[in-house]
C-alpha cells in the first residue's frame, strides 16, 4: 500500500470511527421479542483488495454485515472484542461472509445480536461455552502527576473531537512527523480505555490488538489533548527522540500503558463448520437485495485550488469528498493497477489535480463501491478508453535457500496481522524506519505468497508463486521498511551498480531494510525475479478537460 493511499485509508477510517459518542439504539418494547430473522441470505464473501468487515448496519429493513470472518461474526454477535473470542478452527480468522437478513418489526442493530446469534448457530452449527481465561492487554495506570489532565467541571456531553494534520510546509525539511491530534472532554478513564481499545486513537498501531483496561482509579470526567505520530507515518527524516508515540502521548496525560495478562470472561469456540447451510434458491427476490452501485448518482467534478491537499472521506448517506487527488492516482487504486501495468498515460494525468463532491444511490457505501462508480466516472467525463493487453512484466517466485522458521501449531488459527507476534517484541521501537511489522501464524508457503501483493503491494505487483518446496504451516515475522524509503533500487539483491544477490546486499546507512532483504535475512527464503504475461492497461485516447458538470 502507498503511503499516501495508507494516509488516506486511516482519515476514511476515522470518519466512522469517531461516532463513538453517538447513542446505542434501545431495547424495543415489544411484549415477545423475536429470536430470529425472518429470513437470511448467508454466503461466501466475492473477492476483494479490501478485505475488511463492513457493517454491521441496517437499511431498508435489511441487516447487513459484509467481508466479515467468523471471528468477527462471533465477536459481534456476542458483543465482545476479538481478543476474547479464543479457540476455534484455523480458518476463523481468514475465510470472509456476508449476511444480509431481514429485521423483524421493532428491532434495531443493537438488538439484533441475539438474532446473529440464532443464525451462526443454524447456519454454521456454532458451538461455544463461556470461560475465564488470561488474556494480553494493556493495564491504564496513574502514573503520580497530571500534567495534563483537567478534571472536568461536569458541564456539556463527552466527546473526542479528532483534529487532521495540517498540509504541509512548502519549501525546506519537514518538521516531524504529521501529528494526530484528539482534543477530549469529560472523558471518563474507563471510557477512554474502551475508546483505545476499539480503536477510536488508532491504538491497533502501537496496541497490537491487546485490550486495554482501565486501573487508574481516577473518578469522574477528564479534559485533555492527545498528540502522537501514527507509526506508519514515521520515516527516515524522523529520527527515535523525534518521534512521539502513542505510550508517549499517554506519559504526557500523567498515565502509562503495562502490558499485562488478565483473566477476562472469553467465549470459547468449540466447533463450527466452514461452509453455512444454503439458502433457499429465491432469497434474493424476497429480500429485494439492491445490486452494489456502479455509478454515481450526482457528480461534481472541478479542478483543485492550488493549494488543496489530497483528501478522500465516504460520509454518511451515500456522500463521497475527494479533494486534491490526480487522475493517474485515482485511476491506479480504481483498477487496482500500478505505475508498470498501465501504458500510454498522459503526463497531465500525473499533474493536474481534482476535486470531487458525489452522492451514490445508496447510503452504504463501501470502498469497492468507490471504486466502482469512480472508474464509470473518470470514463464518462475524460472521454476515457482503453483496452488490455498482456505483457511480460516482472514476477517474483518464492524458494527456500536457508528456512528459519518456526513449525505451526496446526491447531492455531491462519492468520496475518500487523504487530508483534507473542512475545511482544517489537522492533520497529528501536528502528521507526523499520516501520512494517507482520506477523503470519499457521501459515504455509502458498499461502505466504499469495498474500505478498497484500502485505507488500509498494514492492509486490503481481502474484508470487510458490517454489519453496516445503509442506505444513509456519509461524513468522517479517520487518522491513515501506518501498520508497531505502535509496538504492527496490529489485531484489538491486544496487546502484547493478543486480547482486541480496544475501550479499548490506542495509542503508539510514536504516533501512526492503521487503526483499528481510525476506532473504529473516525467513531465509528469496523472491527470485521472474518475467511473466501481466494485464496491462492500455489508455488509448483521455481529454484533458472533463466535460461539463
Amino acid at each position: 500500500m502507498s503511503r499516501a493511499w495508507a494516509y488516506l485509508s486511516i482519515a476514511a477510517t476515522l470518519v466512522s470511527a469517531l461516532a463513538f459518542g453517538q447513542n446505542t439504539a434501545t431495547e424495543t418494547s415489544a411484549t415477545v421479542t423475536p429470536t430470529t430473522f425472518e429470513l437470511a441470505d448467508v454466503h461466501v464473501s466475492r473477492p476483494t483488495n479490501n478485505p475488511y468487515m463492513r457493517g454491521p448496519m441496517v437499511a431498508h429493513g435489511l441487516y447487513q454485515i459484509r467481508y466479515a470472518t467468523m471471528l468477527d461474526l462471533i465477536r459481534t454477535a456476542y458483543g465482545v472484542e476479538a481478543a476474547k473470542v479464543v479457540g476455534g478452527p484455523n480458518w476463523l480468522e481468514s475465510d470472509t461472509f456476508d449476511v444480509m437478513a431481514k429485521l423483524p418489526a421493532g428491532i434495531t442493530q443493537e438488538t439484533a445480536k441475539p438474532l446473529l446469534k440464532a443464525l451462526l448457530v443454524e447456519r454454521f452449527k456454532l458451538a461455544v461455552h463461556n470461560d475465564n481465561k488470561p488474556v494480553p492487554a494493556y493495564a491504564l495506570k496513574f502514573a503520580n502527576k497530571r500534567a495534563q489532565l483537567k478534571q472536568s467541571d461536569g458541564s456539556g456531553n463527552t466527546t473526542c473531537n479528532f483534529n487532521p494534520p495540517g498540509p504541509p510546509t512548502s519549501g525546506g525539511p519537514p518538521a516531524g512527523p504529521p501529528l494526530f491530534s484528539f482534543s477530549c472532554s469529560k472523558m471518563t478513564m474507563t471510557a477512554f480505555a474502551g475508546a483505545l481499545t476499539n480503536s477510536i486513537f488508532l491504538a491497533p498501531q502501537y496496541l497490537n490488538d491487546r485490550l486495554v483496561v482501565d486501573e487508574t482509579e481516577l473518578k469522574g470526567g477528564w479534559d485533555f489533548d492527545l498528540n502522537f505520530a501514527p507509526r506508519g507515518m514515521l520515516g527516515p527524516a524522523f529520527p527515535v527522540p523525534a518521534r512521539i508515540t502513542l505510550f508517549d502521548a499517554v506519559e504526557k496525560l500523567g498515565l502509562k500503558l503495562d502490558a499485562v495478562d488478565i483473566p477476562m470472561p472469553v467465549i470459547v469456540v468449540d466447533s463450527v463448520n466452514r461452509k453455512p447451510t444454503a439458502n433457499s434458491p429465491d432469497v434474493a427476490e424476497k429480500l429485494h437485495e439492491l445490486p452494489r452501485p456502479t455509478e454515481f448518482e450526482v457528480a461534481d467534478l472541478k479542478r483543485s485550488a492550488p493549494d488543496s491537499r489530497g483528501m478522500l472521506r465516504i460520509l454518511p448517506g451515500g456522500r463521497v469528498n475527494i479533494q486534491g487527488l490526480t487522475v493517474k492516482f485515482l485511476i491506479e487504486q480504481a483498477w487496482n493497477l500500478t505505475d508498470e501495468m498501465i501504458s500510454g498515460m498522459p503526463k497531465w494525468m500525473d499533474s493536474d489535480r481534482y476535486d470531487i463532491v458525489a452522492r451514490a444511490p445508496v447510503t452504504d457505501v463501501d470502498i469497492d463501491d468507490l471504486w466502482t462508480m469512480l472508474r464509470a466516472l473518470i470514463v464518462e467525463r475524460f472521454q476515457l478508453t482503453t483496452h488490455t493487453e498482456e505483457r511480460p512484466l516482472t514476477a517474483y517466485d518464492l524458494v527456500a535457500v536457508k528456512p528459519k522458521m518456526k513449525k505451526a501449531d496446526p491447531t492455531s488459527r491462519t492468520k496475518y496481522k500487523e504487530g508483534p507476534g507473542a512475545d511482544g517484541k517489537d522492533p520497529r521501537d528501536k528502528n521507526p524506519i523499520l516501520s512494517r511489522l507482520v506477523t503470519c501464524q499457521n501459515m504455509t508457503m502458498a499461502q505466504f505468497a499469495e498474500k505478498l501483493k497484500d502485505i507488500a503491494p509498494g514492492y509486490i505487483h503481481s502474484p508470487v508463486l510458490d517454489a519453496t518446496g516445503l509442506e505444513g504451516a509456519y509461524d513468522f515475522t517479517l520487518n522491513f521498511s515501506p518501498a520508497g524509503l531505502e535509496r538504492a533500487p527496490t529489485g531484489p539483491g538491486a544496487t546502484a551498480s547493478g543486480p547482486a544477490d541480496t544475501a550479499t546486499v548490506a542495509s542503508e546507512p539510514n536504516g533501512s531494510v526492503t521487503l526483499f532483504e528481510a525476506i532473504d535475512k529473516q525467513l531465509g527464503l528469496k523472491l527470485e525475479e521472474k518475467k511473466r504475461p501481466v494485464a496491462v492497461l492500455v489508455i488509448d485516447h483521455a481529454e484533458q478537460k472533463p466535460t461539463e458538470n
